[in-house]
């Protein structure tokens, strides 16, 4: 028999949430379309997701385990291209992603993280400080989206207020998969080219930043090539802000919405960590992870079989809403609810080492930003998304906060 037809991802993510529901209902894993017409299998159940997740057969290696990508058939024009092309431990395998994730966690230590709250509540206040009461502002752009970026940069030592907004456009055009005019092609060496000359910086004047740490292991220790010094910096500089951008999104636009389930954090009857990893559960701030690749033929059961080679898309968003583990009311957010299990920052050996710093972000930012009372000043639900069937937020956040 031949193949059915392939359920066709919108790249403009118009409708990330039902386009999940559809796909789950195709069962185990479902052929896509991606843009491109790049054929891949999404899986959005959360326990065939975390046992493909933790299985050696399965790799985000392109150079070692795409057929397509080791041809040639793939262009650099191609909207997903950098995704695959970085070499990281985002997209190593086995030993190579072990020797490589080793080094970053030797810089990117869980001291380094939690040194950095009092430099967070200071950048929340800031911008607070900033934001006029009685009238329209975008939370989203003026406080969401500058908060994670001045932290990430000031982390990595990117002191340059024009580079911070050049890495920033190159980051929007890696994410944002259907907007039109995005050049994603020249976004990629664009960025590589910023942080090529940051290391150089960085190297003649070292100072107390995780990008002089990082090159002083690259320098020491010839096990981390230059490229991948390059692209690791890619990688910290581009997701280590937008899934804390989104989750603030996220995280304010359902308060906002749900009066009730802020009333019970006003009233102290939940935690803003129940806040933060609800928010991460209902509404992921990735919802979809280009790319992994099934290294050799793999029985998934209900008679299916990925093929070796076959090209996977993990829907960490749809997984965090499965009924198979948050009952038929997976959908709703609900602050009270007792399991709150997400894949929101991945699993097994790619689990985001960014995550502490992620929900430290939240942590301060959101109390912060909710002693100044904001009120939605949009019709619930008439938010426009981001423009991106990976990237999950909205365009913008209006409300109105007191004086």
């Amino acid at each position: 028999m031949a193949d059915p037809a392939p359920f066709v991802i919108d790249p403009t993510g118009r409708d990330i949430r039902g386009e999940a529901d559809r796909i789950r209902e195709l069962g185990l894993a479902a052929r896509v379309e991606l843009p491109g017409g790049v054929r891949a299998w999404a899986v959005s159940g959360q326990e065939p997701l975390r046992r493909l997740l933790t299985d050696d057969r399965v790799s985000k290696d392109a150079f070692l385990h795409w057929p397509a990508w080791i041809k040639g058939e793939i262009s650099p024009e191609w909207p997903l291209f950098a995704w695959v092309a970085v070499r990281n431990m985002l997209t190593a395998y086995g030993p190579d992603h072990r020797r490589l994730r080793g080094l970053v966690s030797s810089a990117f230590t869980v001291r380094r993280t939690a040194a950095l709250r009092p430099r967070i509540e200071a950048i929340a206040a800031e911008l607070l400080a900033g934001l006029p009461g009685g009238t329209v502002v975008d939370l989203r752009e003026r406080y969401a989206y500058p908060l994670p970026i001045r932290v990430i940069c000031e982390l990595f030592g990117v002191r340059d207020e024009g580079s911070r907004e050049e890495i920033r456009r190159c980051v929007d055009a890696f994410f944002q998969t259907g907007k039109a005019g995005v050049d994603t092609a020249d976004a990629f060496p664009r960025l590589q080219g910023i942080l090529r000359e940051l290391v150089a910086e960085k190297r003649e004047r070292p100072g107390d930043d995780l990008s002089s740490a990082l090159i002083a292991v690259r320098d020491d220790d010839s096990r981390l090539s230059e490229d991948e010094l390059v692209d690791t910096l890619v990688l910290f500089l581009s997701a280590g802000h937008e899934t804390t951008v989104n989750l603030l999104d996220n995280a304010i636009y359902a308060l906002l919405t749900h009066p009730g389930q802020l009333a019970l954090v006003r009233e102290g009857r939940v935690t803003w960590e129940a806040v933060i990893e609800e928010t991460l559960r209902n509404q992921a701030p990735i919802a979809n992870l280009p790319l992994r690749f099934a290294v050799e033929d793999i029985d998934l059961g209900d008679g299916l079989t990925l093929r070796a080679g076959d090209p996977i898309l993990a829907c960490y968003g749809a997984a965090g809403r499965d009924p198979q583990v948050h009952g038929r009311d997976a959908d709703r957010f609900d602050l009270t609810r007792a399991v709150k299990e997400h894949m929101a920052f991945g699993y097994g050996v790619h689990r985001c080492l960014g995550a502490p710093l992620a929900r430290l972000e939240a942590a301060i930012a959101l109390p912060a930003l909710f002693r100044r009372d904001p009120v939605l000043a949009a019709e619930p639900g008439g938010l426009l998304p981001l423009e991106s069937f990976i990237s999950n937020g909205h365009r913008s956040l209006p409300a109105v906060l007191s004086p």
